[in-house]
């Protein structure tokens, strides 16, 4: 008998008020064509609407992709919440238009990797891959 292992399941979301999606669909194509579960949950979602989809799909990633320039305290609220829910096990991604003098602001509120714009897919897929306990 062989044991199937689950794909790994991720959350793709835009957290705040951006308006453009692109790039986010663009990301769940590369992990969808790598094997993944992607969920993405559309444009303008609130922190506890994220968290709640990623604890009822018991995700074992929420990638967010911030272009506003608000990465920093939506992560912080995307992290405190899935906390909160008992998910803190969950690797939080941060993508988009973000300067490398927030990285450390953003590890520092839970981010576990952050990609800028124009990061090639197949380094974020790598990085998923090695940084989810399976």
């Amino acid at each position: 008998m062989t044991t199937s292992v689950r794909p790994i399941r991720v959350l793709v979301a835009k957290p705040g008020l951006d308006g453009h999606d692109v790039g986010a669909k663009l990301v769940c194509r590369a992990l969808m064509d790598a094997g993944m579960e992607v969920i993405y949950t559309g444009l303008r979602q609130s922190p506890e609407a994220i968290v709640r989809v990623a604890v009822q799909e018991d995700v074992d990633v929420v990638g967010l992709s911030v272009l506003s320039g608000a990465h920093v305290p939506l992560t912080r609220k995307v992290c405190e919440a899935l906390a909160a829910e008992g998910a803190g096990d969950v690797t939080v991604l941060v993508g988009g238009n973000i300067p490398r003098q927030d990285f450390d602001a953003l590890r520092e509120v839970g981010a576990a990797g952050i990609f800028p714009t124009s990061t090639p897919f197949d380094e974020i897929v790598r990085f998923v891959r090695e940084g989810v306990r399976r």
